[in-house]
């Protein structure tokens, strides 16, 4: 449905965006995924036709849309400060769009109030300032506003990083259920590892305005494609050449994810350097060979382990992802 091809993005002699390819498929929920300065606000401006392309070409539905007005793009967006009106009612709000359309003032309060209950706006808020909400229902009002207008294409650059941690939990769920109910097609910016894999059928990871990867959450995180990726998404050690010699791993650019790094009687002895509980699971940083290495355990005896503790470990050869010869 939405089709980047070799899309370019230059600012004043800075590329931001390098040649993009990328093909969204029609009521997907797509994450463009990166740290800041990576080029995925600009894939998502360009898109809207708030950033104009420097070379390659925009379709949507198979129309070229590069130069089209973004108005005419069939697209709604909701930016990460809301960009709501404070003199305006949470209905105005909402409306506004449909004011601009000139639609009928009764189709208006009836579009209004269909899509502010799916939100999860109460009637009640509706005749409210939006300067009276919290940081959460304001999110909502700002979704409403594009919704309202039935978009085909919904667009969110990082709508959840104002608020805070378990807010955003209970939004991104609410947004994913959303998403479903309403089968908008949906390009989601942020640059949040957990949220990306939580709400998204596939993810595209940028670095310095270059595509990475494009997979679902879980070839992402599982099948990382670059040592970038394998870095940028959840937590991954880089086993050196020591590490890999105690643990007869062979050699090369080799990382393992933390649930991979099995305590195990008969393996490499390391010692424990850091323990972080986190009620489900335990997180532990260990010495191995001169150099750190990730580990972690829903077991009871991973709990009780304390720093300096020493320990054996062993790792999964089939689970390590290599890259390669090393730097």
């Amino acid at each position: 449905m939405i089709r980047f091809d070799g899309v370019r993005v230059e600012y004043e002699g800075h590329v931001a965006l390098e040649g993009l390819d990328l093909e969204i498929r029609e009521g997907e929920f797509f994450t463009l995924l990166g740290p800041s300065g990576c080029g995925k606000s600009t894939a998502l401006r360009a898109l809207a036709g708030f950033a104009e392309p420097t070379a390659g070409r925009l379709e949507i539905d198979g129309r070229d849309v590069t130069r089209v007005a973004s108005e005419k793009r069939g697209v709604g967006m909701v930016f990460q400060s809301y960009a709501l009106f404070p003199s305006m009612s949470v209905r105005e709000n909402i409306a506004f769009g449909l004011r601009v359309q000139r639609r009928a003032g009764r189709e208006r309060r009836d579009l209004v109030d269909r899509v502010a209950a799916q939100v999860g706006l109460a009637a009640s808020q509706l005749e409210r300032g939006v300067a009276e909400l919290s940081g959460g229902q304001q999110q909502r009002v700002a979704i409403a506003r594009a919704l309202v207008l039935e978009p085909r294409i919904l667009l969110l650059d990082e709508p959840l990083s104002n608020l805070d941690a378990k807010l955003r939990v209970q939004l991104r769920g609410e947004l994913q259920r959303l998403q479903r109910e309403v089968g908008v097609t949906t390009l989601y910016v942020t640059h949040d590892q957990e949220e990306a894999l939580a709400l998204s059928d596939r993810v595209a990871v940028l670095s310095d305005g270059r595509l990475e990867q494009v997979g679902t959450p879980r070839d992402i995180y599982e099948r990382s494609a670059s040592p970038f990726v394998c870095d940028f998404i959840g937590e991954a050690t880089r086993l050196s050449t020591e590490q890999l010699e105690a643990l007869g791993l062979g050699h090369g650019d080799v990382w393992v994810r933390p649930e991979h790094v099995l305590l195990r009687e008969g393996g490499a002895p390391a010692t424990v350097r850091s323990h972080a509980y986190r009620g489900a699971s335990t997180l532990l940083e260990l010495e191995l060979a001169g150099a750190p290495l990730l580990t972690a355990s829903t077991s009871a005896e991973a709990a009780a382990l304390e720093i300096d503790d020493e320990v054996r470990v062993a790792i999964d050869e089939g689970a390590l992802l290599r890259y390669g010869q090393p730097a």
